[in-house]
This record gives structure tokens, sequence and C-alpha cells, in this order.
């Protein structure tokens, strides 16, 4: 499995929708099918599992907005995506949704076949959380594909007479030359044959083959055999021992390594998120709208409230409350925001960092820093289990944002290494069981209170992890630990819209309200 990346698996994706889950996953998935048909489309077929987590969420939850804006090649923060249904009809591309009886044994899996005039292909590709997905069949051929290689496809008879190899390929098209870089694997299947070529770049072959050329989906590039320093929190503590190197720093030096970046670079890339961050916090502040959503616009109230004295005094609490309910708003009303880490939980980790920093007069770049701080710790939680609330639960999405965001604060204090990973163990503790609930089938509610209670959290963690708390059980532990309690966990209760919240009356009753809205809004367009 290629290693985990800070900017690829856990800050980003830079999006719009109400789920990375299922919206910008969806998206790259699109990409990457719309490449395998060279961009021309006239028919494609969706089928979700009837027992995964699709069926019930993909049109609520922005699965179809986000896939249509894939099919379409738009990215995923395109202003467009709320539109792509009805572009997606627009563009003359015959649409049929099914669900069917499968198995598949992920609960966000996407069977698409795809079709034009002269040729069908089919792709099979799952969200992994967190805007991450994998491509795991192409044509029925077992494939595994991560977005982040420049892949060149080669389709062949077994019975051809045609090169299988680097070298037999170089042989017969002398203009293809190969690095050591470039990894070639032979898929079998019957009579046919699928030769798959990560690399950095597009192989162009002469012609004679059936080539298809897939590109990246990712910001951080995947390359063959980069090696990253440590995989989980155990390791970096062996291998960093008594240097006690400051938390955010380890951090830079993983993803130096990772993305093969200059100190510089991972810094300024941070910046630049905080900045998209903090234009989201002030536009959600000033006021959003959006007719398909539960909640309408609350946070601007809460600072008419807090700049008159007429809160109970949290002090910079209240200060991270506002700015995690305005995030929270800008993502209802598919505003640009970071899934961090994810769209569900997008507003507890930057709210934390940018209103505490603000609140000690810190800057930008010590802002980045704490984000990478938080960053590594998603690291650790990516690498050895998900982000994915169709997988875990809430306690995947809160439970991470919380637990990276108290390692956050205490690196803006200027705590130790060992205080900011104490104060990620404490707050993963106390969210463990989290279930995922969504009120009428959208991430609005009670997510809004879920990303406030994580960021408030985070603060109350990392306090105490500053006065030396011992939070007894290690952090990778803990992430056991609730790996091991979401395989216990109902379906019903993992983003399914079947459990919880999301089957009261009152939940019911608004869902229907607004599908109500929209059906009339949507007239005769084609969107449902």
């Amino acid at each position: 499995m290629t290693p985990v990346s800070i900017f690829n698996d856990v800050i980003g994706p830079v999006m719009r929708g109400p789920s990375s889950s299922h919206c910008a996953a969806a998206l790259r998935i699109g990409r990457l099918a719309r490449d395998l048909m060279d961009g021309e489309i006239t028919e494609v077929l969706v089928e979700f599992d009837r027992e995964g987590s699709l069926p019930t969420t993909h049109e609520s939850q922005g699965s179809d907005m986000g896939l249509f804006g894939g099919l379409l090649g738009w990215d995923a923060d395109d202003e467009r995506l709320p539109d792509s249904a009805q572009a997606l009809a627009d563009a003359g591309i015959m649409l049929r949704i099914e669900t069917v009886d499968v198995g598949d044994p992920h609960p966000n899996t996407y069977r698409l076949t795809l079709r034009n005039e002269r040729e069908t292909h089919s792709l099979i590709a799952i969200s992994t959380g967190g805007g991450m997905m994998e491509v795991l069949s192409i044509d029925g051929v077992g494939i595994s594909m991560d977005g982040g290689y420049h892949e060149t496809l080669i389709w062949q008879s077994r019975e051809a007479d045609t090169p299988v190899c680097p070298t037999e390929i170089a042989a017969a098209d002398k203009s293809v030359c190969f690095t050591p870089d470039d990894e070639v694997i032979v898929h079998e299947l019957g009579d046919k044959r699928l030769i798959q070529i990560k690399a950095n770049r597009f192989l162009v072959l002469d012609g004679s083959l059936a080539t298809k050329h897939l590109s990246p989906v990712l910001p951080v590039p995947s390359r063959q055999n980069l090696r990253v320093p440590f995989t989980s929190c155990a390791d970096m503590l062996t291998r960093d021992g008594n240097l006690h190197t400051p938390l955010w720093k380890l951090g830079v030096e993983y993803e130096m390594a990772r993305g093969n970046f200059s100190e510089c670079e991972v810094i300024d890339k941070m910046i630049a998120i905080v900045r998209i961050l903090r234009k989201s916090i002030a536009s959600g502040i000033a006021g959003t709208s959006y007719e398909d959503r539960v909640l309408g616009h609350q946070s601007g109230r809460f600072q008419e409230m807090l700049n008159t004295g007429r809160l109970l005094d949290g002090g910079a609490l209240n200060r991270i409350v506002l700015y995690v309910t305005a995030l929270m708003e800008v993502k209802s009303s598919m505003g640009v925001i970071v899934a961090a880490p994810t769209a569900g939980a997008c507003a507890a980790l930057p709210g934390a960092v940018i209103g505490m920093a603000e609140a000690m007069n810190q800057g930008e770049e010590e802002m980045a820093k704490a984000l990478l701080a938080a960053g590594l710790i998603g690291v650790f939680i990516a690498t050895r289990w998900t982000f994915a609330a169709e997988v875990g639960g809430c306690q995947a999405e809160g439970g991470s944002a919380a637990s990276m965001a108290a390692a956050a604060l205490v690196t803006l204090a200027g705590g130790t290494r060992d205080q900011a990973i104490a104060a990620a163990s404490m707050a993963f503790q106390s969210m463990l069981g989290l279930i995922c609930d969504p009120i009428a089938n959208r991430v609005e509610a009670p997510c809004l209170g879920k990303n406030v209670m994580a960021a408030s959290n985070a603060l109350s963690c990392a306090n105490m992890a500053l006065a030396d708390f011992d939070p007894l059980i290690p952090l990778d532990e803990v992430i056991d630990a609730a790996k091991n309690v979401s395989e216990m966990m109902p379906r019903e209760h993992r983003c399914t819209s079947l459990g919880g919240l999301a089957i009261t009356p009152t939940s019911l009753e608004i869902e229907r309200k607004l599908a109500s809205l929209k059906s009339r809004s949507c007239g005769s367009c084609g969107c449902h």
C-alpha cells in the first residue's frame, strides 16, 4: 500500500460538498472513469450494493454530485458541482442508477459500466474515507489504483505475440524508455491480458496496442520505492528517542519523505491551506444560504452575542465554537472547505487551531505547524484504520478530528512531543463508540454539535496533557481499540441513515419536506 500522505489523506482535499467519503472520492472515481473512456461517454450505469451505505445516501450526501462532476472532468472545488446532474444531462450522457445484490464487502463501493459509440468498459472502485479511493477492478480484471500515478493500461489477447514485460515493450517500440521507478504489472484473465504501467508520466506507444492513459487525481503523486521514516506512533517514538523533536517537525520530516518536498515546500503548502480555511470561516460568519439544507445561518448570531458579551464566558473556546459553526455552514451551503480529515468532521480541527491561534496572537505559520502536528496524528490513524464513517461510525471522523486537534493545540502552546501525543490519545479515548446518524440524511446535524464537541474535547485534553495528565493507553492502541469497536457496531449506526437520530419521526419529516422542496425546484430537469 502506498504510504499515507498528510496532504492527500489527512488535511485535504480542498472541496465542495457535504461528505468527502461520498463527494470528493466519488469525483475522483468519476475522473478516472472518464479517462478510461478517453473523455467520451454516452451512457453510464451506476450500481450500488443493497447492503452498503450508498443506496440510502448517494443522493443526499453528495455521491451523485461528485461522481457526475468527475465524469464531466471537473475538480473537487468546482462551483458548478451542485448542478452536475443537469450538466450531465446537457452533455447528452444517459444515466441509470440501480441497487443490486452482489455482496460487496466495502460499504462505499461504486460499480460503473460506461459506454460510447466505440467501446464499453466497467470499473469497480471504493471510497476509503477522507476523499481517498481505490480502483479494484477494470473490465473484470482485479487491479489496484490509488489515483496517485500516471497509469498506462494496455489491453491485448493472451495469444497475441505482443510484449508483456518492460524489456519486450521497449524492444517492440524503440521510443519507449523505462526508468527504475516504473512498475509494470501483468493481469491475466481468461483469454485477455491487461498490462498496467504505474509511472510519473504516461508511456506513449506506437499505436499498435489498445492503450488508455488515466491521469493522477491526488495532489501529492505516488512513486515506486518511496520510504517514509515511520508509520506508527510507536515507530516514531522509537526512532526519535530522547531527541524529543516537536511533533510538527516530525510531521514535516514525514511529508518531506512522502512527497519528495523540501521543508519550506511542506510548510508553504500548509500555509496555503490555512488561508483557504480562514477565507471560508469569514464567509461562513458573513452568511451562507442553500436550499437543500437542514439548518440555516446561525454563526452570525453567535458572533453578535459574543461581541456584545451576552454569552457565558468560555474564553477562547467561544471563538473556537464560532469558527467551527461557520465552517460547518460553509460546507452545508456547498462552499469551499478542506476535509481535515473528512468533510463531515471538517470544522473541529481548523476551527480549534485558527480560533486558538488568533486568541494567542499567533500567525499563519504557527497555525500551519499545528496542522502539520495534527496531520501526523492523522497519518497514524489512516495507516492503521480509516476516516470513513461508513466503516467506523462517527468515532472515525469526529474521534479522529478531536485527536488531531488536541495534538495541534498542544503544539500551539509550545508543548512537548509527548504531551501532544498524550492529548491525542486522551481525546480519542473519550469518543470511542460514537455513531453516525445524520438527521434527514444530510451531513449537518448532529454533525454540527459533534464537531463542536470534538473541538471542545480537544481543548480540554490539550490542557490536561500540558499539565502532564497520564493518558494510560498509547495512541496506537487507542486507534486499534476504535477499529475493534467499529467491527462490533451495527451497520445501521455507520452512516446509513438507518439508526439513531436519523430515524426519529422529526428527522423523517424533515427529510420528506426537503425531498418535496427539491422535487418542485427540479421540475423536469432530470435530477432524479
